[in-house]
């Protein structure tokens, strides 16, 4: 029980982190009907953003406080992020918008290939590792084999700024005029065209947003990690693509849901079962949800427009 306990709560924390990148795949492809591939390396583009800017403020800047230096770096993060996604929308994807629908998909692999190796040039194929941000654990209880439940303060940290973010960008999806726009143009872009929304510009702040969420998971990820690679953006990426659609892609609950149950998965399996084939179990899952809700969980059936 305790045991299962800690992985609980070590499966919810990097569900938490899969559900933020999720959210940028769910967003893109609800409006434009493209898989972004090359998010998952705009994740790990903001993590070595991350990484720099608080090497920048412990070191040079002299910021004792972690949580102020923690908080410019992740505003930092996700501006510089932001622009990285607008950039990206306006280069790769909006010249081929109007193009087969295999055009936009290459694009975004080769900017994926692109990124990938833009930072392998820029900061080395080695690890990259800060000193830990955040040490201090609460002991829950200690079992009668002496095994410890703990709660870290950075996953109390990773798991809150979820939930919060969750609940702005749904307020924003839901009730604001750029959400109106958005789920305008999910529908049917000519007619939302027509009745005087600026697609353009909706499908570049969606983008920016998705980046910018990139950006906070990636800061995160340093965080619980405390080790950043070049090649850390295509494994993360792939699973929180997996738990869009495990949660059912186009849906923001759905997106976070689903990350939270490719963590848990992960997690559960590598304490109960061998480390080795978490990643087969978890694909496994989503294989056998989407046979019996290809929809997947919170997602809505496609309706064919004609």
């Amino acid at each position: 029980m305790d045991v299962f306990v800690q992985q609980l709560i070590n499966g919810l924390t990097l569900g938490s982190i899969y559900g933020l990148i999720a959210i940028g795949y769910t967003m893109v492809f609800g409006i434009i009907g493209m898989v972004n591939f090359a998010h998952g390396d705009v994740f790990m583009l903001s993590a070595f953003v991350a990484l720099i800017v608080f090497l920048v403020c412990t070191a040079w800047l002299g910021i004792g406080s972690i949580a102020l230096a923690l908080f410019i770096v992740m505003i930092v993060a996700m501006l510089v992020t932001a622009l990285w996604g607008w950039t990206i929308e306006r280069v790769a994807y909006r010249p081929l918008r109007g193009s087969f629908r295999l055009a936009p998909l290459i694009s975004a692999i080769g900017m994926s290939i692109f990124l990938s190796n833009f930072v392998q040039v820029a900061q080395g194929a080695r690890n990259k590792p800060i000193p830990p941000m955040v040490q201090d654990v609460i002991v829950l209880w200690t079992g009668p084999t002496g095994y410890t439940v703990a709660l870290s303060y950075k996953q109390i940290i990773i798991m809150a700024v979820t939930a919060v973010l969750l609940t702005i960008f749904w307020y924003v999806v839901q009730k604001t005029s750029l959400g109106r726009a958005q789920r305008a143009c999910e529908q049917d872009r000519k007619m939302a065209a027509l009745l005087g929304i600026d697609v353009d510009r909706t499908i570049s702040l969606t983008f920016v947003i998705g980046a910018a969420l990139a950006a906070v998971a990636g800061t995160m990820y340093l965080l619980y990690y405390g080790v950043v690679s070049f090649a850390d953006g295509f494994v993360p990426g792939v699973k929180a693509f997996t738990a869009a659609v495990l949660g059912g892609i186009g849906s923001l609950p759905g997106a976070v849901l689903g990350g939270l149950i490719i963590g848990l998965i992960e997690t559960m399996w590598s304490a109960y079962f061998s480390i080795e084939y978490k990643d087969v179990a978890a694909f496994s899952i989503l294989a056998i949800v989407l046979i019996f809700m290809p929809s997947g969980i919170l997602g809505r059936p496609e309706v064919e427009k004609v």
